[in-house]
């Protein structure tokens, strides 16, 4: 049952992860990091590349979540490790990783 529980709460996250980075992909306009914030078009000098190195880091940052969503198949304790660790490191990271981004694209 535990099992269940585990893959009816991550699937979705992982899936909410994934679909933020191929969102971000194929969006024409400038994808935003900050909730309540926008970037716009003047910002940025290539905004496909923007969008692109956007999503992909949303599709990497995904992957903890779906690591995570397999290793608790296995082992809870395993995987509710994975997913600590993971975000307590992926999120500063996507931050860094956002900054790095929209300094690189910005004019």
């Amino acid at each position: 049952m535990e099992r269940i529980i585990w893959c009816v709460i991550m699937v979705p996250i992982s899936l909410l992860m994934t679909g933020i980075g191929v969102y971000a992909i194929k969006r024409e306009k400038p994808m935003w990091f900050w909730s309540g914030t926008t970037v716009k078009e003047e910002e940025i000098s290539d905004v496909k590349a923007y969008n692109r190195a956007n999503g992909i880091m949303w599709l990497v940052f995904s992957c903890v979540f779906w690591i995570s969503t397999v290793l608790g198949l296995f082992k809870s304790s395993v995987a509710g490790l994975a997913l600590v660790i993971g975000c307590f490191l992926g999120i500063p990271g996507l931050v860094i990783a956002y900054l790095r981004i929209y300094n690189k694209y910005k004019r």
